[in-house]
């Protein structure tokens, strides 16, 4: 009693070998790509160069933002100092830097009490001057007694109640 062993492997017309389970041949692939062409080749040179691109400008943005929000301002208060006078008086001396000297400004000075709760307040007006930068002392009355004092912020938008003549 001989029998055949399984054929794995039998021959088709083209002389190729085909497995006889799944009847995939060798060249199947060949077939495939013969009868429905292969697909374009593509060049993808230029995708490394448009993500360069998209970085470089992406980080123009980063720098011109952060240039503006952190570069040098048109009016910078500087606080020099404070002195508490008594109970309820708090001179503050400060120094302004303008871009346009001539240009006049109004500051918000605060004296706070120890729990940082604002206590007093005064608007100072700097008018227009030849110097750049300006040094000032001003007084703050204040409800209580003023543990500091400190510049709250300046600006070019002088109220009309604070302009002169």
């Amino acid at each position: 009693m001989s029998e055949a062993a399984p054929q794995s492997d039998r021959t088709d017309p083209d002389g190729r070998t085909a497995d006889a389970a799944t009847g995939a041949t060798a060249a199947g692939s060949d077939r495939v790509s013969n009868r429905y062409g292969t697909g374009p080749v593509r060049n993808r040179r230029w995708v490394p160069i448009a993500l360069g691109i998209v970085v470089v400008i992406l980080g123009l943005i980063v720098a011109y933002v952060g240039y503006r929000q952190y570069g040098p301002k048109d009016i910078e208060p500087d606080q020099l100092g404070y002195d508490v006078v008594d109970d309820s008086t708090l001179t503050v001396h400060f120094k302004l830097t303008r871009k346009n000297p001539e240009q006049p400004v109004v500051c918000l000075v605060r004296g706070m009490d120890t729990e940082g709760s604002e206590i007093g307040r005064r608007e100072v007006l700097i008018p227009g001057s030849d110097s750049g930068t300006v040094e000032l002392t001003t007084t703050v009355r204040t409800t209580a007694r003023p543990a500091n004092g400190n510049i709250y912020g300046c600006s070019d938008q002088v109220p009309a109640y604070l302009k002169a003549g």
